[in-house]
């Protein structure tokens, strides 16, 4: 049995002994029992290429973030997903790696459903005083990428224009699609960098500067392989998958 399988009913036991059975509802607990994730996030000491190189040298020296709680049920095949975040006065960058199976990647269209094939998200909240308004950055293997401004979980959102989200410098290592499924082991990586006059343009933000902090939370997701699953990096108490639950982002310690 994984770490993971034995982790999660654990915590789950422990809620249920201090707040009462898990439901469905979306309002958070009113005493947490779990702890946030933590990731420290450091300037770079030279500028990312955006190239999805893993072995650039400035991003050498920074530990990864792992992508591994389960939402609904775990699959049979856990991708083994790593994130890794550097900043500068500019930009935020951020870099995915996926040693995976069952890839399958077909969406091309800008903001189309990238979440169904193989995809990893990076989801951040850049002013903590406004908890429920964040971005939500998602692609595809293939590199297709989907970007939106939420203002409210759910009921408000801003769908960047296609332009913008395809000014982002982002760099993929499969073919733009990927059909038939590759069935065996396969690594992928994505690389962007996202620029912070582009974020001001649609809410306010906070300059990463040491000791600011974000509220995130990182994804990796496919729905439409032989291999559904939807993975998380600070983990989510709610029984079925749901990412846009800001509640349980984790945070990102800017140094």
């Amino acid at each position: 049995m994984s770490f993971t399988k034995l982790l999660i009913p654990v915590i789950l036991i422990v809620r249920c002994l201090l707040t009462g059975p898990v439901g469905i509802s979306q309002t958070p607990p009113l005493t947490p029992v779990f702890t946030k994730a933590v990731y420290p996030v450091y300037p770079a000491s030279q500028t990312p290429q955006i190239r999805a190189d893993w072995n650039d040298p400035a991003w050498l020296h920074i530990a990864p973030l792992v992508i591994t709680f389960p939402m609904g049920q775990e699959p049979p095949f856990v991708p083994h997903a790593l994130a890794r975040v550097l900043y500068d006065s500019m930009n935020i960058y951020v870099q995915f790696r996926v040693e995976d199976r069952y890839v399958r990647s077909v969406v091309q269209q800008v903001n189309g459903p990238v979440s169904g094939d193989a995809c990893v998200e990076f989801f951040f909240c850049p002013d903590t005083s406004k908890p429920d308004t964040y971005f939500n950055m998602e692609v595809n293997a293939g590199g297709t990428p989907l970007l939106f401004c939420v203002t409210y979980p759910w009921k408000s959102k801003i769908e960047l224009d296609s332009s913008v989200i395809r000014s982002i410098p982002l760099a993929h290592t499969m073919p733009a699609v990927v059909e038939p499924e590759i069935a065996d082991p396969v690594t992928w990586n994505i690389e962007y960098s996202i620029p912070f006059a582009l974020l001001e343009k649609y809410t306010s933000i906070v300059r990463p500067a040491p000791g600011v902090v974000w509220n995130a939370n990182f994804y990796k997701t496919a729905n439409k392989n032989s291999n559904p699953h939807y993975l998380t990096w600070s983990y989510v108490d709610f029984p079925r998958p749901n990412f846009h639950l800001p509640y349980y982002f984790g945070r990102l310690e800017f140094k």
